[in-house]
């Protein structure tokens, strides 16, 4: 017998771990879009632009990654509200708890994504 996905649970994981990543999209100076704010000042420490423009590069990599992160999180709660969270968008069997409850922004089964 496969344990059903307990849905509010997954919902408030999903909340904190939105809240997470929007916290450390602000903390590198961008918004919830991924669009830099110009809050983060890199300082005096940079002797050149080149070093400056390398660090900005770095921070806008970070940012396009928790930005995807932040895309993931809210595609899983539409479809927590569509009900078809947990549900391989491969094959349209279920992804499984085990699965849900360690990735809440899975979109795929095992077997589907070992094939991928």
């Amino acid at each position: 017998m496969t344990a059903t996905i307990d849905l509010e649970a997954a919902q408030i994981t999903l909340r904190e771990e939105r809240d997470r990543v929007v916290s450390q999209m602000v903390d590198l100076g961008a918004d919830e879009s991924g669009e830099l704010t110009g809050a983060v000042d890199y300082g005096d420490a940079f002797a050149d632009g080149g070093a400056a423009t390398a660090e900005r590069t770095e921070v806008l990599g970070l940012v396009e990654t928790l930005k995807q992160r932040l895309d993931d999180i809210d595609a899983a709660v539409s479809k927590i509200a569509e009900g078809t969270y947990g549900t391989c968008e491969v094959c349209g069997k279920d992804i499984g708890h085990d699965r849900m409850e360690f990735l809440p922004t899975s979109t795929s089964c095992v077997d589907c994504k070992n094939k991928s």
